[in-house]
């Protein structure tokens, strides 16, 4: 005959009693290593990133520290012109500003805004334009053909005009762009009246001065370019003027003026 085991159920209950905390246990030390490896998967994980970033932050340094060092007399004579520590009203910056021209080219004027927060984009009509041709392509839904046309050349990576003005049914076929040409500001939208059922109007409102603004998607900032220094004053006031105008002055926090290789200059927002 087999052998035949006996246990009394008092024995049973603490046998699975001892089975249950012997298995709290294993897991509690499975919790424990599985803590301690994601603890040093962490640090690793941190050291790794320091060690990969620190050459960039020292080069980025140097980098700005040569700049500074390198600028050259005619810039370090032109900012000794420039009160650093002054507001100046716009009207003054503006009578001031060709005194700082620097370079051959005509220098483009810009206005730089530090927004106290959000973002902020729409567009104005400079009265006097920006000195610059706007090139304007329109996406019309009634050719299709010349809209399939437009998509090939964008995924290909050519994009040779400054504003797209579509209409409501091409909106489907760029769609396909949109990652290409939404990171430029390009991408047609009806708040900014690129997208209208009548789009060679719109395109004569942007060859005639009308221009799209957007402030950094990271950063509360704002540039746009209002003109050339070849301008006569009062063309640059007035541009200068709509252009603030068609923003909220509660968001801004700081303006200066500037061209593309002078000092800037720092606006009083009280004045404007």
């Amino acid at each position: 005959m087999g052998k035949i085991r006996v246990k009394a159920v008092g024995d049973e209950e603490l046998e699975q009693q001892q089975s249950a905390d012997a298995k709290k246990r294993s897991d509690a030390k499975k919790d424990l290593r599985q803590a301690e490896t994601e603890t040093v998967d962490v640090v690793e994980n941190v050291a790794e990133e320091k060690a990969v970033n620190a050459p960039k932050k020292a080069k980025k340094e140097k980098f700005l520290k040569e700049v500074v060092n390198k600028r050259s007399k005619s810039y370090t004579n032109m900012a000794a012109l420039v009160d650093r520590t002054k507001l100046y009203s716009l009207s003054e910056a503006v009578k001031i500003l060709p005194t700082l021209k620097r370079a051959k080219f005509d220098e483009t004027v810009e206005l730089h805004f530090t927004l106290t927060d959000g973002s902020m984009s729409g567009s104005v009509i400079l009265p006097h334009g920006t000195g610059k041709e706007i090139r304007v392509a329109i996406a019309d839904g009634a050719d299709q053909k010349a809209i399939d046309e437009l998509v090939k050349k964008i995924e290909s990576g050519t994009v040779d005009f400054d504003v797209l003005i579509a209409t409501p049914d091409a909106m489907p076929k760029l769609a396909k762009v949109a990652r290409v040409l939404g990171p430029r500001g390009l991408m047609p939208n009806p708040k900014n009246g690129t997208v209208t059922p009548k789009p060679q109007e719109a395109a004569e409102k942007f060859a005639g001065g009308q221009m799209n603004y957007k402030s950094e998607a990271k950063s509360p900032l704002l540039h746009v370019a209002i003109g050339k220094v070849s301008f006569k004053e009062n063309e640059i006031l007035a541009n200068a003027k709509a252009m603030i105008e068609a923003l909220d002055k509660k968001k801004l926090k700081k303006v200066t003026l500037k061209s593309t290789m002078s000092p800037a200059l720092h606006i009083d927002t009280l004045s404007i």
